[in-house]
């Protein structure tokens, strides 16, 4: 698999569409995809648009609050990252992004890889498009989360 950590090509991808759909930047001016791995004060993670979707991102942010290296959530189906209960609303809360291209002020349960569960709050979820406008997957963002 392509090591998206600081892939610029997927960082423009990230952005465009986050621009696109949500209508404002996801990252500062002049902020790369270092920058989002790295510094982003918030959570960034994205799948890919299989039947099962695959976390194929998860910022240091977003490594953080769910207790994964890199290595160990890319490619975990991000099913998991709700627990069974909440996986219908999640899967419903999908299913309206890629209707509708996103939502925002997204708040559910999550859980970490210890079994803690968390609340994210105020998310915003997003479609990827590529440059071409083919559906890569989809993406959330959130910068707060309290544990339940």
């Amino acid at each position: 698999m392509i090591d998206l950590t600081r892939d610029p090509a997927f960082f423009r991808v990230l952005s465009d569409s986050h621009a696109r759909f949500v209508g404002r930047p996801l990252a500062p001016e002049g902020a790369g995809a270092d920058w989002l791995y790295d510094d982003a004060p918030f959570a960034v993670l994205a799948h890919d648009g299989g039947a099962d979707p695959r976390f194929v991102y998860a910022n240091r942010m977003a490594q953080t609050c769910f207790e994964y290296g890199w290595d160990e959530i890319i490619g975990l189906p991000s099913r998991l990252s709700a627990e069974a209960p909440e996986r219908a609303a999640r899967q419903a809360l999908l299913d309206g992004v890629t209707r509708d291209g996103f939502t925002e002020n997204y708040r559910g349960i999550r859980v970490a890889k210890s079994g803690r569960r968390f609340w994210i709050e105020q998310g915003v979820v997003w479609r990827l498009v590529s440059p071409d406008g083919s559906a890569v997957g989809q993406a959330a963002t959130f910068a707060s989360w309290r544990d339940a």
